[in-house]
C-alpha cells in the first residue's frame, strides 16, 4: 500500500471501487433453501446468513474451512492519566497469555476449530495521548492500517476480529467524533471497577474531543481515526477493508472493534455490508452504536471482554448456517422411494 504524498488517499480509492456480494449467487442460494427439507423460515436468521455468505464466496454452497479470529493489540497515551485499573503494561501480559493459550479466545477457537492470530502494534511504544495531541500522525496511522490488511493473508474464508487494549476512551472519543452526543452517551463503567476510574476517564475523553473536533468537523472520518484512534484500531480498518476486497465474510467483535468499523461506513454506508455483528457487548454504546449502523448482533449474552470472543462465537453460528445450506437433503431426496408395484 503506498503511503506516499497523501496518506489516505488510497485507502479513500479503494472505498469507491469495492466488490458487491454475488446478487446471482444469492438467488441460487434462496432457490436451494426453498427446496430443503424444512419448513420456509423455520431455520430463522441461520437462512439469511447462508444466502449472505453464498454472495460473498461467490459459490452456491459455501463451507467456511479457514476461519481466523486476528486479535490486534496496541497500547493509547491516555491510559497514562490513571483512567483504568489496567495498566499499559497489561496488554502485554494478555499477549503473552494468549500465546500460552490461557486466555478466553483461545478456548473459545479450540471449541469451534477457528484459527487465531494475535497482532503486536508496538506495544513498548503507546500512541500519543489523545486528550494532548492526535494519537497519531497521517503517514503511522496509514502504514498500520496496511499492516492491518495482511491479516487476510493465507486463504481466510472467514475473519473475525477483536482487539486487545486499554481502547475505551478512544472508542468512546472516536464515537463523539463521529455521530456526535456527549462522552456519557457512549461511555460507561466498567463492571466491578471503582476507585474514581471511570470518573477519571470520562473527564480526559470530554478533554480530547473538545481539542480534536475543531479538526475533525470538515474532514473525513480517516482524520477522526487519526487523531482520537488507536494502532489497534486502525489495524481492524484496514483488516476490514482488506477482506472487503477479497469478498472475505468478515465478523465483528465489541464497541472498539465496531467503532473502528464505523470509521468505513462514514465514508461509504455500504462498506459494511460484507460484515455481521457478532454480540452486542454489555457496553451501552455499542447497541447504539449498531443500531446507528443498522447491524443487528447475532448473539447477547453480557460480554465485554474484547479479545474476539464474541464474533468468535457467532462464528459458530456462521459455520453452522454454511454447513446446514450445503448439506441439508432436499424434501424430494428425504422422501422415502415408491414400492414398486
Amino acid at each position: 500500500m503506498n503511503t506516499i504524498g497523501r496518506p489516505f488517499d488510497d485507502f479513500r480509492a479503494l472505498l469507491q471501487t469495492m466488490p458487491e456480494a454475488d446478487a446471482g449467487q444469492m438467488a441460487r442460494a434462496r432457490a436451494r433453501q426453498a427446496k430443503l427439507a424444512c419448513a420456509p423460515g423455520a431455520l430463522g436468521r441461520l437462512e439469511e446468513i447462508a444466502v449472505w455468505l453464498c454472495g460473498w464466496r461467490g459459490r452456491e454452497k459455501p463451507l467456511i474451512m479457514r476461519p481466523l479470529v486476528a486479535v490486534f493489540a496496541g497500547n493509547h497515551g491516555i491510559a497514562r492519566n490513571n483512567i483504568s485499573p489496567y495498566a499499559p503494561e497489561t496488554t502485554r501480559h494478555m499477549v503473552d497469555n494468549f500465546a500460552k493459550g490461557g486466555a478466553a479466545i483461545n478456548q473459545i477457537c479450540t471449541v469451534n476449530d477457528l484459527g487465531l492470530k494475535v497482532y503486536d502494534l508496538a506495544l513498548a511504544y503507546p500512541t500519543e495521548d489523545i486528550s494532548l495531541d492526535a494519537a497519531m500522525d497521517e503517514r503511522s496511522c496509514a502504514a498500520t492500517m496496511a499492516f492491518g490488511m495482511e491479516a487476510i493473508v493465507g486463504d481466510t474464508d472467514l475473519l473475525c476480529l477483536g482487539d486487545m487494549g486499554n481502547g475505551s476512551a478512544a472508542a468512546a472519543a472516536m464515537a463523539c467524533l463521529l455521530f456526535g452526543g456527549e462522552p456519557e452517551a457512549w461511555l460507561s463503567p466498567a463492571a466491578g471497577i471503582k476507585g474514581g476510574f471511570f470518573e477519571r476517564e470520562l473527564e480526559f475523553v470530554r478533554r480530547a474531543v473538545a481539542l480534536h473536533k475543531p479538526y475533525c468537523a470538515k474532514a473525513d472520518a480517516f482524520e477522526v481515526l487519526r487523531r482520537a484512534g488507536g494502532r489497534e484500531l486502525a489495524a481492524i480498518v484496514g483488516a476490514i477493508l482488506a477482506a472487503r476486497m477479497e469478498k472475505i465474510p468478515v465478523i465483528l467483535d465489541g464497541f472498539a472493534v465496531t467503532i473502528a468499523a464505523a470509521v468505513l461506513y462514514k465514508a461509504n454506508p455500504r462498506a459494511l455490508d460484507h460484515c455481521l455483528a457478532g454480540h452486542v457487548a454489555a457496553e451501552p454504546g455499542h447497541r447504539k452504536l449498531l443500531e446507528l449502523l443498522d447491524k443487528k448482533p447475532l448473539l447477547d449474552l453480557g460480554l465485554h471482554l474484547g479479545e474476539g470472543t464474541g464474533a468468535a462465537l457467532a462464528a459458530a453460528i456462521v459455520k453452522s448456517a454454511a454447513l446446514c445450506h450445503a448439506q441439508m437433503a432436499s424434501f424430494a431426496a428425504a422422501e422415502p422411494a415408491a414400492e414398486p408395484a
